[in-house]
């Protein structure tokens, strides 16, 4: 299992929860295995610490909005976050570059807390108001979730795993993918969107009865150019 998505795009944190409820139901969950792959929804943001107005304003210059427009876009996005158990803090919310912040997720893959982290970098962008470049911010959510803080420092201070998030990006490309979340299974099936746990659930299912199973048994097989008969 495969979902693309960003620090700092409110409906992959909301497609998180939903995607966790359907996996809670999912009767063979302990079999799902979870890699979450970069995608930056703004490759050329500014650092967290550019001045780039409150989001409202930014919401409201991107889609040509009033603020009042705006304004109820953000009251809407809170109260179905709100409906999935978490707690958005538009007020707090800070942009800025993700591209770190996906280099780290590759380290957290290798130290087998990739989902842990990500968790962490969401409520840190929605709910805390951290700022999403900020290489001090990012060690310490780093730290806090197991990584060794040297390897943190080298890859922060590197272009360590650079190749891997784009990797991740021109991979989302293939897949025609041009928002986020977007989730795949099993390399066939693609979920687009934060879709309902209902929906993330049947598309579980489904892939999982299409799944080849196969029954050994000593000595009934042909392995390579040699068959026993």
């Amino acid at each position: 299992m495969e979902i693309w998505s960003d620090v700092v795009c409110p409906w992959c944190y909301v497609g998180k929860r939903r995607f966790e409820t359907a996996l809670s139901r999912f009767e063979h969950r302990n079999d799902v295995e979870l890699v979450w792959r970069s995608f930056e929804l703004d490759p050329a943001a500014p650092p967290s610490a550019a001045a780039q107005g409150n989001y409202v304003e930014r919401l409201a210059t991107k889609y040509g909005r009033s603020t009042r427009e705006a304004q109820a876009m953000i009251d809407s996005m809170t109260a179905t976050a709100a409906a999935e158990g978490l707690e958005f803090r538009f007020d707090l919310a800070r942009p800025g570059n993700t591209f770190d912040a996906h280099r780290l997720l590759h380290l957290a893959l290798e130290h087998g807390v990739q989902d842990e982290l990500k968790e962490r970098f969401d409520r840190a962008t929605f709910t805390e108001g951290l700022p999403p470049s900020d290489h001090a911010a990012l060690q310490k959510l780093a730290v806090e979730v197991g990584l060794p803080e040297v390897e943190v420092d080298a890859v922060l201070n590197s272009d360590r795993f650079a190749d891997a998030v784009r990797a991740d990006e021109r991979q989302a490309r293939q897949y025609g993918v041009s928002g986020v979340p977007f989730f795949v299974i099993n390399e066939k099936y693609g979920i687009s969107g934060a879709q309902s746990a209902d929906v993330v659930l049947q598309a579980l299912e489904q892939a999982w009865s299409e799944q080849l199973t196969l029954v050994t048994a000593d000595g009934d097989a042909c392995e390579g150019d040699s068959c026993a008969v």
